[in-house]
């Protein structure tokens, strides 16, 4: 495919977006200033100052004389590039591969993007339109290379279309400057008579390297195509991201929704054939008034299920606002991991971590109440109950430690023991029954005792005695008696879990 570049040039940047913020500055001089060595200095001037007479680098002083009525604002510094850097994040919605051109265009890279607009004609007449209506005076050309989009935009007459291949054409009547090279050099050919690039374009290579260096030889290859030039987007290009453009604006739930499952389908389908899965993914909503609405979702394992990751999408449609209307869809997925086939079992076993559906269960239910409300606990390397366990650091983290499977463990354990009243006949034997919350429960069933010592080496303390019991209405507790059984009753009884 051929490549196709863009090339744009803002005239009056700054100026332009200070009318946009300020209508009324629209048919005033005014200018920018900033201090240089001591003087406050004209560093951008609108046309109706430039009209004046009035420059950039011209004192303020000079400037105000020429122009008594002259408004001036404070420059800020790197203000052109982020405004530029504004704008290209706007451009997406035209290609996904846009560069910023020094501190007063950019470059846009549209091979193979014209097509959804009916053509390079009407592709580049809406970009027009757009910047015309924001209030920007530019200037926009289209063509093979880089170099000649770049050139026929500041150097050529309005905004026009280099046809393919007629670039080398197009750069022939155009001055030495429009090969962005150094101003040392464009003067030096100047003075030599060689004011056309068509004036010193056939000439020997070798001449025009000693005399003018490789700078001249790299940048006239690069526009006539025979060096490869390419751009840094400002935008990061995800690895695996879908773009679905909208010939007209969508402003309803029902066409958004329609539009993320063409994003997801096409997107999973690559996964598939790459096995692969996201993590987690980004839709973002470019609006007509420029806004962008964005939604993300996050997964425990990688997915490629489109209708699972569509139903963690789902309940956050609700919350984008596309007000006049959405007319880009970008789903991008930054954390792509590894996904082989798993085979199915023919007879299912007991449902790991890794088993899917409990992987998708656990995804939607973040989604509905946050991802950081859901805690996974491993075991740790410890005898006592509440240091027997940890927190995960994530779902995927591998056990170092076996849990204690020997002995019957509550499914919930107290952050701490509860006190209660307890009847026991003799040491050493359960408890005939308990007192807990102001609820008398009669025992049934117990088993036990258990001793569980206190780590010395982390504590000082008594040891515990557990039973586990069950009252007549066949609730199960787990109890321990702290220290030894005595006449004196020193010793205390405590409510430490529940089973199911």
């Amino acid at each position: 495919m051929q490549r196709r570049f863009i090339s744009i040039w803002f005239c009056n940047l700054a100026t332009d977006w200070m009318v946009r913020r300020n209508p009324a500055l629209k048919d005033i001089p005014f200018v920018l200033v900033a201090p240089d060595h001591g003087k406050m200095k004209v560093t951008v001037a609108n046309l109706q100052a430039q009209r004046d007479g009035i420059y950039k680098g011209m004192a303020l002083a000079d400037a105000r004389t020429i122009n008594h009525t002259l408004h001036y604002f404070n420059d800020e510094p790197g203000r052109e590039i982020k405004l530029l850097t504004a704008l290209a994040k706007w451009f997406i919605r035209f290609t996904p591969s846009i560069a910023v051109d020094n501190n007063d265009g950019l470059l846009l890279d549209v091979t193979g993007c014209a097509h959804l607009w009916g053509g390079e004609n009407s592709y580049l007449t809406d970009m027009h339109n757009r910047l015309q209506n924001f209030g920007y005076n530019h200037r926009l050309a289209m063509a093979d290379t880089i170099g000649a989009a770049w050139a026929v935009a500041r150097f050529g007459k309005g905004n026009c279309i280099i046809e393919n291949g007629q670039h080398a054409a197009a750069l022939l009547p155009l001055p030495a400057a429009a090969l962005r090279i150094e101003t040392v050099i464009t003067e030096r050919l100047q003075k030599l008579g060689l004011v056309q690039i068509k004036s010193f374009i056939q000439m020997p290579r070798t001449a025009l390297r000693r005399r003018f260096g490789k700078e001249l030889l790299q940048r006239l290859d690069q526009a006539m195509g025979t060096e490869e030039e390419t751009i840094q987007s400002i935008i990061p290009s995800e690895l695996f991201f879908e773009r679905l453009p909208c010939m007209d604006p969508i402003a309803t739930r029902k066409g958004i929704e329609i539009a993320l499952e063409r994003l997801l389908d096409a997107l999973c389908n690559r996964f598939v054939q790459e096995e692969k899965g996201m993590r987690n993914a980004q839709l973002k909503c470019y609006r007509v008034d420029g806004k962008i609405e964005t939604i993300a979702i996050g997964t425990n394992h990688p997915s490629c299920n489109s209708k699972h990751l569509y139903r963690l999408f789902e309940d956050k449609i609700a919350t984008i606002e596309p007000a006049l209307g959405i007319e880009l869809f970008v789903l991008e997925a930054p954390v792509v991991e590894d996904l082989s086939a798993v085979q199915e079992k023919l007879f299912a076993g007991n449902a790991e971590l890794n088993d899917i559906g409990l992987a998708e269960l656990l995804d939607r239910i973040g989604g509905k109440i946050g991802v950081q409300n859901i805690h996974r606990y491993v075991p740790d390397g410890h005898y006592w109950p509440e240091r027997s366990f940890k927190k995960a650091t994530d779902m995927n983290e591998k056990i170092t430690t076996e849990w204690k499977l020997d002995r019957p463990r509550p499914l919930q354990l107290l952050k701490h023991p509860a006190a209660i009243e307890v009847t026991a006949p003799v040491p050493d034997y359960p408890p005939m029954n308990f007192r807990y919350k102001g609820k008398l429960h009669s025992i049934a069933k117990a088993d036990g005792p258990e001793r569980i010592e206190q780590e010395w080496w982390l504590q000082d303390g008594q040891h515990r005695d557990y039973y586990c019991v069950e009252d007549e209405e066949g609730h199960r507790y787990w109890l321990f008696r702290l220290g030894h059984y005595d006449v004196a009753k020193s010793y205390g009884w405590f409510l430490h879990g529940f089973f199911a």
